[in-house]
């Protein structure tokens, strides 16, 4: 039977955020490399590309596999967009797509779990330049940079430590 959705295995999430990560930046990087690739324009007018959608389906899937008594909401699954929950996860597979679309390499993967609606663990990706932030089980953060190991965390660098409580909510 899967844990409450306001319980949460942080070692597993950590690790499955990052694994997850880490293939939606291959999908984006393929793609990019490719010499066309397709670019729309969404409802709101934003852009979406092939790696928008390519990275949101190896995350979603994913999540969903992993962890599936937890909502998923997306920035490319508009349905999703409705959901009203406290905790859930939520995901913008590749932030910065009119950067993606131009060439720069200013461009990320973002995940995170939101627990009574503040956040609590998250993966921000750069694939283009080798680096990844993420929350450390322990509610730490830390840098990681290329090359990465899908299974295994390479040794994070430069540790962060949260702000007290105090001061975090005095900067909301």
């Amino acid at each position: 039977m899967p844990p409450p959705v306001n319980s949460m295995d942080t070692s597993l999430l950590v690790s499955v955020m990052r694994r997850l990560a880490l293939q939606a930046g291959d999908a984006i990087m393929a793609i990019r490399g490719a010499d066309q690739f397709e670019a729309k324009a969404k409802q709101d007018g934003s852009p979406v590309t092939e790696a928008d959608r390519a990275a949101d389906a190896i995350i979603a899937r994913g999540l969903r596999a992993s962890f599936p008594q937890v909502p998923v909401i997306t920035e490319e699954q508009s349905r999703s967009h409705a959901q009203q929950h406290s905790t859930f996860l939520i995901v913008d597979p590749l932030d910065g797509t009119r950067e993606f679309i131009n060439g720069r390499s200013d461009f990320t993967v973002n995940i995170a779990w939101v627990r009574e609606g503040v956040p609590q663990r998250g993966v921000v990706y750069a694939p283009a330049q080798g680096r990844m932030f993420y929350t450390l089980a322990d509610g730490t953060a830390a840098e990681e940079q290329a090359p990465f190991d899908l299974q295994k965390p390479g040794t994070p660098i430069s540790p962060i430590t949260p702000l007290p409580s105090s001061k975090a909510r005095a900067l909301r």
